[in-house]
C-alpha cells in the first residue's frame, strides 16, 4: 500500500455515505441484449478510442493503452454466461479495472509484450482513467440551463416584489414576520438559499391571493433548486470496486467524461472529497437513484469541478447494424467511427506530474 492508496482508504472510511468496501457483486446474468445496451457500448468504445488516439498523438514520453475488459460478447451469445461469471469473479477479487492505463514509454521498451497479468507491471502506470460517455452537447446544455435559471430567478424576484407590496406585505408581516423578513432580504445572489413551507390562509380574499402567490413562488424555487449541471456519475457500488483496484495497484485514478463537444476529467480523490461535503450538495454534486443505472445510488459530480481536457470534439460518423439473436429476433443499433478531439495539454500535464 502506497501513500496514494492509503489516502483513498482514509477518505472512504470517513465518507458520510458509509461505503461498504467489502461489497461482493452477485448480479443475475443478463438474459437478453437490447438496442440501448449495444448503442451505449459502441458509444463508450468510441469515446475511449478518442481519448487513446488524442493522447498518444500528443505525447512522446508517455503511452496510453487499453486495459478494461473489451470482449465483444453480449447477453445471449455462446460463452457469455462463462464470461459474465468470470467478470463477476474479477470484480470481487481485484476490483473494477479502469479503461485506460498511462505508462512512461521508458517502462514499455520496444517489442515488450504488455502483460496485465503481472501486477508489478500494472503498478508502473502513472495514471488510470475510467472513460464515460454522454449523449449531450455540454456547451449547449450549459448555455440553455443558465438562461433558464436566469429567467426563473427573475420570475422569483418579481413574485417576491408583489408579495412584499401592499396589501400582501402587511398581511404577511402580521401572519409570519420571519418569512416576511426572509423575503425582504432576498436578492439575486442569495435567492437559491431561500426555502420555506407552503402556508395556506383563506380568511379573506387578500389572504387567499397571498397564499396563491407563496405557492407560485415555492413552485418557481423548486425549479431553481433542481440540478442544472451535467455530471460525472460513479455509482456508489463502483466506488468500492474502484477502491479495491486502487488498494491492489496504487495507481492514481481519474474519471473522464466525454460529451460530443468537449470532455472533462476529475480525480477519484476529488470525487470523494466533494461528495463528502454536505455544503456542496445541490451545487457541486447530488446523490440520486438513476433509472439508467438500474436504480442504484449514483453520485453526480458537476463536470465543471473537473478540468476540461478536450476543448473541441468533432462528431463521429454513424452507421446502422443489426444483431440476430438465437430465436431470430433482430436488435438494431449504430456504430460510431471517426471524429477527433483537440486535447488540452495543460490539464493532462498536471495529471502526468
Amino acid at each position: 500500500m502506497n501513500e496514494y492508496s492509503t489516502n483513498i482508504a482514509k477518505l472512504i472510511s470517513e465518507h458520510p455515505l458509509g461505503i461498504n468496501t467489502s461489497v461482493q457483486v452477485a448480479g443475475h446474468t443478463p438474459a437478453a441484449v437490447s438496442s440501448a445496451f449495444l448503442i451505449n457500448k459502441e458509444q463508450g468504445d468510441w469515446a475511449e478510442n478518442l481519448v487513446l488516439t488524442a493522447f498518444n498523438k500528443s505525447y512522446a514520453d508517455y503511452f496510453a493503452v487499453h486495459y478494461g475488459r473489451d470482449e465483444s460478447l453480449s447477453a445471449g451469445d455462446d460463452g457469455f454466461d462463462e464470461y459474465y461469471a468470470e467478470y463477476q469473479k474479477e470484480l470481487n477479487t481485484i476490483g473494477k479495472r479502469p479503461d485506460i492505463l498511462i505508462f512512461r514509454k521508458e517502462d514499455i521498451p520496444d517489442g515488450m509484450k504488455i502483460d496485465f497479468l503481472d501486477d508489478n507491471f500494472v503498478r508502473k502506470a502513472v495514471a488510470a482513467i475510467e472513460v464515460r460517455s454522454s449523449s449531450f452537447l455540454n456547451l449547449k446544455y450549459t448555455q440553455t440551463m443558465q438562461e433558464k435559471v436566469e429567467r426563473t430567478a427573475q420570475d422569483c424576484l418579481a413574485i417576491i416584489q408583489v408579495i412584499l407590496s401592499e396589501p400582501y406585505g402587511v398581511l404577511l408581516k402580521q401572519k409570519n414576520e420571519t418569512l416576511y423578513r426572509n423575503l425582504a432580504s432576498v436578492n439575486e445572489s442569495n435567492l437559491h438559499t431561500l426555502s420555506f413551507r407552503c402556508i395556506s390562509w383563506s380568511a379573506s380574499e387578500d389572504l387567499q391571493k397571498l397564499t396563491d402567490l407563496l405557492k407560485k413562488l415555492k413552485e418557481k424555487l423548486s425549479l431553481l433548486h433542481k440540478r442544472d449541471f451535467l455530471s460525472i456519475t460513479p455509482k456508489l457500488e463502483d466506488i468500492a470496486l474502484v477502491n479495491r483496484w486502487i488498494q491492489r495497484f496504487g495507481v492514481p485514478h481519474y474519471y473522464l467524461q466525454v460529451f460530443f463537444d468537449s470532455a472533462y476529467i476529475i480525480s477519484f480523490e476529488d470525487i470523494l472529497r466533494i461528495s463528502s461535503d454536505s455544503s456542496l450538495s445541490g451545487m457541486d454534486f447530488s446523490l440520486e437513484r438513476d433509472v439508467k443505472n438500474q436504480g442504484k445510488q449514483t453520485i453526480k459530480i458537476n463536470v465543471n469541478r473537473g478540468k476540461q481536457v478536450f476543448s473541441e470534439i468533432s462528431m463521429p460518423e454513424l452507421k446502422s447494424f443489426y444483431k440476430e439473436l438465437s430465436k431470430g429476433r433482430l436488435v438494431f443499433y449504430v456504430k460510431f467511427s471517426g471524429g477527433h478531439g483537440v486535447l488540452n495539454l495543460t490539464a493532462f500535464d498536471e495529471i502526468l506530474k
